[in-house]
């Protein structure tokens, strides 16, 4: 397990090592745990010659833009930069899950090195932890931040100072930094966003329903008492339904809620009868497009946390 006052000092340090006496960096933020560690160690380390980026793919969870204005709006160098429609356009017809997160991957380092440029940077710092490595590197999933990324990148070095750490030992980290609750105990978010939420072809109303429903499950499971490591719903096919008096071909909306240490494992959570039914209810309710809602109950292994 991680010492926090002994990793922050030696992380701050390799930073200042990475980047020299005058390198400047960009920093991918997403408003995450992971992310919001590497950003303060970052700004301890060279103050103003780091550049925190977040980038609005139309991927990301509801309000989450707002959120990380919220959050970092006192940073002024601060840059939000709105490429919901380029990510659209780039996943338009993929349907690979490998495909959708090299895709995702690439059009993400793109989008740092022009800020970069912009910028004046020659580095790139991102929140990679171990797991993330792990699973790409044993040909579990790509993760969009190291499998993922384009073999070519315009950046001196890609600075990952949470790179050996699992989920909950940079929560530690978060703590003894004093970053506020609401970033330090945040439920993990993927990499790749909603998209690996949607099974086969990204479109903005299977966004839309993904969206709109991971956070009716994230309401509905906080007033039942419970506190998941991961909850979400995600969309992953048609079924017919009825509403009203008329016949409807809707989206199948799974909802799933674990419990884990470090993400390499998971156990489903057993969620009460009358929770499920008020998520259903909710989910179809507010939802046109959706016709019917089921519950995942499978562990990790045999499944994975997130769909794709």
């Amino acid at each position: 397990m991680v010492e926090p006052e002994e990793f922050v000092p030696e992380a701050i340090e390799e930073i200042k090592q990475q980047m020299g006496a005058e390198g400047r960096a960009v920093m991918a933020l997403s408003g995450g745990v992971d992310s919001s560690v590497c950003a303060a160690l970052a700004y301890e380390a060279v103050g103003e010659r780091v550049v925190p980026v977040y980038v609005d793919t139309g991927l990301m969870r509801k309000g989450e833009t707002a959120a990380v204005e919220e959050a970092f709006g006192t940073m002024e160098s601060l840059r939000v930069v709105d490429a919901r429609q380029r990510f659209l356009d780039a996943l338009d017809d993929v349907v690979d899950p490998e495909e959708k997160r090299k895709v995702i991957g690439e059009e993400f380092m793109r989008v740092f090195e022009q800020e970069a440029r912009d910028a004046d940077a020659r580095y790139c710092i991102q929140g990679t932890i171990y797991p993330d490595r792990i699973e790409s590197e044993g040909g579990i999933k790509s993760h969009h931040n190291v499998g993922g990324l384009p073999d070519v990148l315009d950046f001196d070095e890609i600075i990952e100072p949470v790179r050996e750490l699992y989920k909950d030992e940079v929560r530690e980290v978060a703590r003894y930094l004093d970053l506020p609750e609401e970033i330090s105990e945040r439920m993990p978010f993927p990499g790749p966003g909603l998209a690996v939420r949607v099974i086969g072809e990204v479109t903005e109303d299977k966004l839309h329903a993904a969206r709109e429903a991971t956070a009716i499950v994230e309401e509905e499971l906080e007033e039942g008492g419970y506190d998941p490591w991961q909850a979400l719903a995600a969309v992953v096919g048609k079924g017919t339904g009825v509403k009203g008096d008329n016949r409807v071909h809707g989206w199948i909306v799974a909802v799933r809620a674990v419990e884990s240490r470090d993400g390499m494992t998971a156990q489903a959570i057993d969620v009460d009868w009358q929770t499920l039914q008020s998520i259903q209810s909710r989910v179809t309710g507010t939802l046109p497009d959706v016709a019917r809602v089921v519950y995942d109950v499978t562990h990790k292994p045999p499944a994975t946390i997130e769909y794709e």
